[in-house]
């Protein structure tokens, strides 16, 4: 099926982010929540993201949600925020802020009179892992923590859960459509490739493995760890990209962003890897498919970013910051088949397992 076909999923990567001044944010957050403090945007690809910093050094998340998402999305990612809070509260993760009337969300009206939602959380502190040396005990640590993150999240519901979205690894072959924004020649002959690998070794598979909630975009710009200690996780932000889907497709995305970093590009996937695997094991056929999934992910980080950024060439600099990355790992795995990248990915998870 075609990704014209659902234009829910598309939605949100077709309409370009809301854009209120500092000022107009600074208004919002005084009359809605009674908070006052200086603006800073932050990045984001679909909603407009500020930080609010107070004087006496407290600091906020005011999003803007992108009018094309639905309020039921938005309430999905404050449920599962509200979720893991109740159910582990230990994990690091975004608290909810309420109104001042206490709700977990209001309705806004943005320049040209479309309405959107909006709300608060608590801001995380800690550095971004992308500015941090890699290091094989932090790979680990990231492993072992999004297992836990899958655990806390593995009874949570929500009529909203299965939302359309195109950064759905378990559904990649909807965007054989996006391939005219590859020019023809070596890199479209790639994701072709890569995309029959899909459709013929892990289409078929899906129905018979674990599904659940996952966080979806656990990486290096959404994973904080302490200033002092590079391996201790201390925050995971941006579960905008949270939905219902195959649990092994969490883990062969969050491992993809790892093929950087060491001379073997399968060292720290296989580190990150064998870590979720000692405390939430993978199954015969999730162990199958999971190598295909993280090959997968940089196939539709490439399709994804490059259609998306010939039609918002002013935000060509955040939608295109995986891209290189993903263009590399697809020309180093074109070469290998699967049984080898399967069996180096798994290569620590195994071990753990033999021993």
């Amino acid at each position: 099926m075609m990704a014209d076909d659902h234009p829910i999923a598309a939605a949100a990567l077709s309409t370009a982010a809301p854009s209120l001044t500092p000022d107009a944010v600074g208004a919002l957050a005084r009359r809605l929540y009674d908070i006052e403090g200086s603006v800073k945007s932050l990045a984001g690809e679909r909603d407009q993201n500020c930080c609010i910093e107070t004087a006496d050094g407290s600091r906020y998340v005011f999003k803007i949600s992108n009018p094309s998402e639905s309020v039921s999305v938005v309430d999905f990612q404050i449920g599962a925020l509200e979720h893991i809070a109740r159910v582990s509260p230990d994990l690091p993760v975004p608290r909810v802020v309420r109104t001042l009337g206490g709700r977990t969300r209001d309705t806004v009206t943005l320049p040209g009179g479309v309405p959107t939602t909006v709300r608060m959380l608590t801001y995380l502190d800690g550095i971004q892992i992308r500015e941090t040396p890699r290091t094989a005990g932090q790979r680990r640590a990231m492993g072992a923590f999004l297992a836990r993150l899958n655990l806390a999240l593995r009874d949570f519901s929500h009529p909203a859960a299965t939302h359309d979205l195109l950064w759905n690894v378990s559904a990649a072959h909807r965007l054989t459509a996006k391939f005219d924004a590859i020019d023809p020649g070596p890199r479209r002959a790639l994701v072709e490739s890569f995309m029959k690998r899909f459709t013929d070794h892990v289409l078929p598979r899906l129905s018979s493995v674990r599904a659940q909630v996952i966080h979806n975009d656990y990486h290096l710009y959404n994973v904080l760890v302490a200033p002092d200690d590079h391996e201790r996780i201390q925050g995971v932000i941006d579960f905008g990209d949270m939905l219902h889907a195959p649990l092994v497709g969490e883990l062969g995305t969050a491992a993809a962003f790892h093929m950087t970093g060491c001379d073997d590009p399968f060292e720290g996937p296989a580190q990150f890897v064998g870590a979720y695997h000692a405390i939430l094991p993978l199954v015969e056929v999730e162990q199958e498919i999971v190598a295909d999934l993280m090959a997968t992910r940089h196939l539709i980080t490439a399709l994804i970013s490059e259609w998306r950024a010939k039609r918002y060439p002013e935000n060509r600099a955040y939608i295109m910051r995986h891209n290189p990355a993903a263009w590399e790992a697809l020309s180093q795995l074109a070469d290998l088949s699967r049984n080898e990248i399967r069996d180096r990915l798994l290569a620590e998870a195994r071990e753990i397992h033999i021993g």
